[in-house]
Parts: C-alpha cells; structure tokens; sequence
C-alpha cells in the first residue's frame, strides 16, 4: 500500500495561458489542442484562464454569454474525456435565468461535469487614474463554496478577485482542500503589485498549494491581462510561472511535502479556535 500512497502523492498539474481572441470557435479549439498537449506531458489536472471563451470585458459578457451546458462546456467536456484528465475549465459567462455569472465548471477523465462555481466575489474597484472596473454592472455573484474530489487530492475553486479573500481559502483549507485553482486575469495595474503576492499569501498561510491561470497579454485588448500564470508550493514559493505570452506550464505537486511542511511548522493543530475562528455560513 505504502507504494501505491506514494504514487499518488504526486502527480503533475499544467495551467495553460491562453490567448483569447474576439472569435469563440478559434478560443476553444486552441484551449483543446493545448490541454491535449498539457496531458501528453504527463498533467492529471489541467487549469484553463478566466475568460477563456471571450474577451474580458463588461461590453463581452452578455454577447459571449452561453447556458450550461453549452457549446464551450461541451468542448470541455470532450477534451477532459478524451484527454482522461480533470479540467478546471477557466471561466465563461453564464447565462442562467435572465442573469449572468463568470463561472468556472469542473470536468472529470469520464467528461462528467463535477461542480460549476460562480465567482462569489465581484470584481468592482476604482483606483483613480489607473483603472475602473465594475463587474456588477453586468453580472450577478454566485453564492456557494465549490469544492471537487481527485485520486490525488480535494481542491478548492476561485475566481480572480475571490483570491483577495482569505477567509475563502482558510474555508477549502479547514475543509481539507490541498490545491487552491484560481483562474484570473489580473491587469496592469493590480497584476505587478498583488498577483504573486496573493498567491503566496494563499500558499503560506493555508499550506496549500495554489494554482493561477491567466489569458495570456494582448496589448491590443479593451482590458489588457497581467500574464504570469503560476503555481506556488506550501512553502510560498514560486516554483512555475508563465511570462506574457501564450504558453502551458508545469508543475508537480508533492503532498507528502505538503505534509512535511505541517508537520514543520504547525499552525493547523496551534491555533487558538477559543479565541477566533473562521467559518462557512453554510455549514451544516
């Protein structure tokens, strides 16, 4: 049995940066092909950007929106059943009883739709001079945790600005989540400054893995994505990223290090829950 764990402790994650283009049909075909190409190099979870389907934008949504299923969820439903891998598939706008969503759907090898999270967190900020940006004037938030099983290992699902809020991540963490996957187009602005320092807070605090994909860079977009897909290890380093441009990257994620790492530094069995303590309001 002790061989049988140790294989599974490990195994390969790729995230894929993708250029997203105006035209839906060239967005999903190139995201087959490169997820095709992500499990012949040996991945077993295969993450997809936010947005992958269209361009980001508050002007895109409702013109790209699709149900689901539908034509995108269905290229990814394909893909993962002929891949044999687990897809965590980015985002597409949702269109679901007259409301939009930026949702991320999970496929499993069987091609089976695991779980569909809703972007709990809407992106709307205002940094004067810089950027503004109000998701909310076109979409609705989702209102669940989601959460999805592998052979490897439990893994929690973001989106983007859900990454801002650590409660989330300390929430799939208590819930035995050891992978944290955030699709998320970062900008200009926010992307030097916060994308890597997030993920790494994520990492560090929960020793966790946690995984981002990001379109890739088009200068020539309304809403210019930041790049640098990457993967971070319990430890808090960076140990894969992508640069700007189009590209698949790897990682193998090592559980037993995980372990190692809570064993080393405790926090999980230190806190003081009489004190404080962090919890989903649908609990039960």
């Amino acid at each position: 049995m002790s061989g049988i764990f140790k294989a599974m402790s490990k195994f390969r994650l790729a995230v894929v940066q993708l250029h997203v283009s105006k035209i839906k049909a060239d967005n999903l075909g190139r995201a087959q092909k490169l997820v095709k190409e992500a499990a012949g190099q040996g991945a077993k979870v295969v993450i997809l950007p936010e947005c992958f389907n269209s361009p980001y934008g508050t002007g895109f949504f409702a013109e790209y929106a699709e149900k689901i299923p539908g034509e995108s969820t269905q290229a990814l439903s394909e893909a993962a059943k002929e891949c044999g891998v687990y897809l965590v598939g980015g985002s597409i706008p949702e269109e679901d009883g007259g409301k939009l969503y930026n949702t991320c759907s999970v496929f499993g090898p069987d091609g089976k739709l695991l779980v569909k999270h809703r972007k709990i967190h809407l992106f709307d900020i205002d940094v004067p001079g810089k950027i503004r940006f109000q998701e909310s004037e076109t979409l609705s938030p989702g209102n669940s945790l989601s959460m999805f099983e592998t052979p490897f290992c439990k893994v929690g699902v973001g989106i983007c600005y859900d990454i801002r809020f650590a409660e989330l991540a300390q929430i799939y963490a208590k819930k035995g989540c050891q992978l944290l996957v955030y699709p998320g187009a970062f900008n200009m602005t926010t992307g030097p400054a916060h994308w890597e320092l997030l993920q790494r807070g994520r990492a560090v605090d929960n020793q966790v893995y946690v995984a981002t994909a990001s379109p890739a860079r088009d200068e020539t977009a309304s809403y210019v994505a930041w790049g640098h897909s990457s993967v971070v290890n319990p430890w808090g380093e960076v140990i894969t990223k992508a640069g700007s441009e189009e590209s698949v990257v790897y990682a193998d994620i090592d559980l037993q290090y995980l372990a190692d790492v809570r064993q080393q530094i405790p926090i999980t069995t230190q806190r003081r829950n009489d004190l404080y303590s962090v919890n989903s309001a649908q609990e039960g």
